[in-house]
């Protein structure tokens, strides 16, 4: 019998021209474990006013949860995004 899979969110403000935000999506998605899924929501801040006007040139901005704090910006902080998913499969258990 397989072990279930834990689904970890994230969301990550991107940009569709942007090559390091596509570069962190990659490294994020290399760092799930066996027995996790990572369920990455990609928010576009381009299409909202409000976003642009929070984030701009910070993107890839990297979070766990929108309302709690930055894991990361421009480049992947493994530690932090690990820290992040081994925190919820800890809760999730």
């Amino acid at each position: 019998m397989s072990q279930p899979t834990r689904v970890v969110p994230f969301t990550l403000y991107s940009r569709s021209y942007c090559h390091l935000c596509e570069d962190m999506l990659q490294a994020l998605l290399a760092l799930q474990q066996q027995g996790e899924r990572f369920e990455v929501q990609v928010v576009d801040v381009d299409a909202d006013p409000a976003l642009v006007a929070r984030f701009d040139e910070l993107v890839p901005v990297l979070y766990g949860d929108p309302a709690g704090a930055e894991l990361c910006h421009y480049f992947l902080d493994a530690a932090a995004a690990r820290g992040w998913a081994d925190a919820r499969t800890v809760a999730a258990a």
